[in-house]
């Protein structure tokens, strides 16, 4: 039953992910890259350094940092340190390659969804902020489009509940804790037909209560959460990453090299090129989406709540958080997988990068595995709580606000952490695959329709501040 159900998913997963999503969303990254003179590139520097400004705006619910930091406790999580993993191992090092790609053109579409979606957002009468790719779409696009906001809502709480939000994060951080203290899986006990670890129990148990009790607190909670925890861990796991490749300098150039080689199937037999290079694009364009959720809809959910003035200026702030999440912090996963040479050993998932880490520092390997174990657990326990307001929003819309609804759908939510460590490691990111690019599909339609409004926005801004 399970081998059919497997098949089942992956054939749905082959059809959602196909080559017609890849270029939807590649294209649209590099539309919108023209039409805004390539700003992710000439406006990075003053979208890093607006990071810290103070709220200025008369609505909102956080400041810019807080909801920047909202929307990186939901892409900074296990597609960083698992979903890399995933995708080399299936693709190659040259995964890499066209999750920077897809991340590149990804931080041009993360600025325009999300300066829509604050330019569209509506205060709700008890002064809670309304706003994502629904409101884009029914505002934006007209009242005739809200079939399309509705479906991406439906998408958007699906991903909450069975793609990155629950099952991923949870099961990852079992996964993790399991690893590093009953490797060998010594202590078992059989729930639901199988054996399992009590570290896979006790860490899922662990994992639902404080997602419970941050959860039930709402978006302010989760935004002052997100903000310690976030930088916090993304600083740990970039120091440790760097240190294992400044002490393998000399090899940096051949990963390099091996990336860039892969990545159009130079590694491949003769005749079987294009294929290697289709699939390692299939699987570092979804991973490189699953990380940084450039393109999804999501973030734009977390940049309408921030108090801010300018649409454009928050736009510049969110794109930071594609830059952080690939450009950053994947490349410092993949570098390393790439270098310690672990991917093409049959190990899997999180396995695949902790071997990297302790061949990497073999010296420190424990403590480098009880590290990277705690970065895991931090990254996805705070995608947990990211994805929770998402999806929260999503169903607020769907209800008309009422939020006797969202408060059920709160407990739901918890339901689903809480069964996550059970769940088997290749169904739960190949649904999370398959719901990321159903949500995926709404959002795109609104920004190549709406990408004119974002133009003019972003124009009329520069213009205003004379430093078009």
């Amino acid at each position: 039953m399970f081998s059919a159900v497997n098949s089942f998913l992956n054939s749905l997963d082959d059809k959602v992910w196909g080559l017609w999503l890849i270029i939807l969303i590649l294209a649209t990254g590099i539309m919108l890259t023209v039409r805004l003179r390539g700003m992710q590139f000439t406006k990075l520097g003053r979208a890093l350094k607006s990071i810290r400004r103070k709220p200025d705006g008369e609505h909102g619910e956080v400041s810019s940092l807080g909801a920047l930091c909202t929307a990186l406790s939901a892409t900074i999580g296990t597609g960083n340190i698992v979903g890399v993993a995933t995708a080399i191992v299936a693709g190659g090092p040259g995964a890499m390659f066209w999750m920077w790609l897809a991340a590149l053109f990804g931080m041009a579409t993360k600025y325009a969804e999300c300066l829509l979606s604050v330019h569209y957002r509506e205060v709700a009468p008890d002064g809670h902020i309304l706003g994502g790719p629904f409101y884009t779409i029914e505002k934006g696009m007209g009242a005739k489009w809200k079939w399309l906001a509705k479906i991406f809502a439906v998408f958007g709480t699906m991903v909450g509940l069975f793609g990155i939000g629950t099952f991923t994060q949870v099961n990852s951080i079992s996964n993790a804790v399991n690893t590093f203290f009953d490797p060998e899986n010594a202590w078992t006990v059989n729930l639901f037909g199988n054996a399992y670890s009590w570290t896979v129990v006790i860490a899922g148990l662990f994992v639902a209560f404080f997602a419970a009790l941050i959860i039930i607190g709402g978006l302010k909670r989760i935004s002052k959460v997100a903000q310690v925890l976030v930088p916090f861990m993304a600083v740990t796991y970039v120091f440790f990453s760097l240190i294992i490749i400044f002490t393998h300098i000399k090899a940096v150039p051949a990963a390099f090299g091996e990336i860039f080689r892969d990545a159009f199937g130079a590694r491949a037999a003769a005749g079987g090129a294009l294929g290697a290079m289709f699939i390692a694009m299939q699987k570092g364009i979804a991973r490189g989406i699953f990380s940084n959720e450039a393109g999804l809809g999501s973030a734009p959910i977390a940049a309408s709540a921030a108090q801010v003035a300018e649409p454009v200026q928050q736009g510049l702030i969110s794109m930071t958080g594609t830059f952080f999440d690939t450009i950053i912090i994947c490349t410092l996963t993949g570098l390393v997988i790439v270098l310690a040479g672990t991917w093409n050993t049959g190990l899997q998932g999180y396995a695949v990068t902790n071997a990297a880490f302790m061949k990497g520092l073999p010296v420190m390997s424990s403590v480098i595995a009880f590290i990277l174990m705690i970065c895991l657990v931090l990254f996805a326990f705070t995608t947990i709580l990211g994805w929770d307001y998402y999806s929260e929003r999503c169903i607020e819309y769907l209800s008309g606000g009422k939020m006797n609804v969202v408060k059920v759908y709160r407990w739901l939510y918890i339901v689903c952490v809480f069964i996550g460590p059970y769940m088997t490691i290749s169904a739960v990111w190949t649904i999370a695959d398959i719901v990321n690019g159903l949500m995926a599909v709404p959002n795109i339609i609104s920004l190549i329709v709406l990408s004119g409004v974002v133009v003019k926005l972003t124009r009329d801004y520069f213009t205003k501040y004379s430093e078009l």
